[in-house]
């Protein structure tokens, strides 16, 4: 397996945390957001969006990392990063999505280069939104899972929450946003960064 990859991409983090945590070898293969490499002509061969991160496998390019990473729980079930009952797998994914879809999307890197770009913004008013997205999701978990005494987000094995939630944390550290008002994410942090699957996929492995 090939992964186009760009370290501090939170959702490319993603699928390398799930391809650690499954024992998977692959082959990665940069591109560096910042030199603009994602709209190479070569690049937008394999994925047209221009986007990170993109697993080619058996030759098919996979892009969108949650697509990814459902791809390697079915065809890499153990160990499973989904719970074992219905009710409680869409539990989990729907802590996934409110991460992957309500928190990362605002605060990426095209959309903080839009404000400040072609948008003219200032980078305090950059900031400003940034936190704001931030802060409106990380409420929203630290509710959710305060009532829970489990060492990950859905039990004492990390799963597809987990794998979306880490990379996010690693950007709001990134940006110096403050964690004080989540002790429970930091707590599920700190126990998934013991594992050496989290650890060696984080950009400061």
């Amino acid at each position: 397996m090939k992964l186009y990859d760009y370290i501090r991409s939170t959702a490319a983090y993603r699928v390398r945390i799930a391809l650690n945590l499954k024992g998977l070898d692959y082959q990665s293969v940069p591109i560096s957001l910042l030199d603009n490499e994602q709209n190479d002509a070569m690049y937008k061969a394999v994925n047209a969006s221009g986007l990170v991160p993109t697993l080619e496998t058996g030759g098919q390019p996979l892009t969108q990392s949650l697509a990814i990473i459902e791809y390697l729980e079915e065809s890499f079930p153990n160990p499973p990063l989904l719970p074992e009952t219905a009710l409680e797998r869409a539990a989990c994914r729907a802590i996934a999505l409110d991460i992957a879809c309500d928190i990362h999307p605002l605060n990426n890197l095209r959309v903080l280069k839009h404000l400040t770009g072609e948008l003219s913004h200032s980078n305090d008013e950059k900031m400003a939104w940034y936190f704001h997205w931030l802060k409106q999701g990380f409420d929203s978990l630290e509710s959710k899972l305060a009532c829970s005494s489990e060492m990950f987000c859905c039990g004492d094995s990390p799963s597809l929450a987990d794998v979306c939630l880490i990379p996010q944390l690693f950007n709001a550290r990134r940006f110096e946003f403050d964690l004080t008002p989540y002790p429970t994410l930091v707590r599920i942090e700190q126990h998934c960064l013991s594992l050496d699957a989290f650890s060696k996929a984080s950009p400061n492995g």
